[in-house]
């Protein structure tokens, strides 16, 4: 049988390795609690090179503008998440409010 110490350690160990790869595909900590734990994680918004994109679209006659505007819209922005381990020990993810 584990001992409280042995999960607390896994559990510890599941919060670092899901936060390394997070960092490495571009997020930033804001906030972290190990005792708890939790984390409030920010990537930043990334700049669109329109004049690119309307090159592209030119050259599709157009196609281009259904993926030109989703990268505008939806992958350019700010994203804010955070990340935590609940009793269980099952690690989750929920977007933050950017207000």
């Amino acid at each position: 049988m584990k001992t409280k110490d042995t999960i607390l350690d896994e559990n510890l160990m599941k919060f670092s390795s899901i936060l390394a790869n997070k960092t490495s595909n571009g997020f930033v900590v804001l906030e972290r609690n190990d005792k708890l734990p939790y984390a409030v994680l920010l990537k930043k918004k990334k700049k669109v090179d329109h004049f690119f994109n309307f090159v592209i679209f030119c050259a599709t006659l157009g196609l281009w503008s259904i993926a030109w505007i989703y990268i505008t819209q939806v992958s350019s922005k700010a994203k804010k998440i955070l990340i935590a381990i609940d009793e269980d020990g099952n690690p989750f993810e929920e977007k933050c409010y950017m207000g």
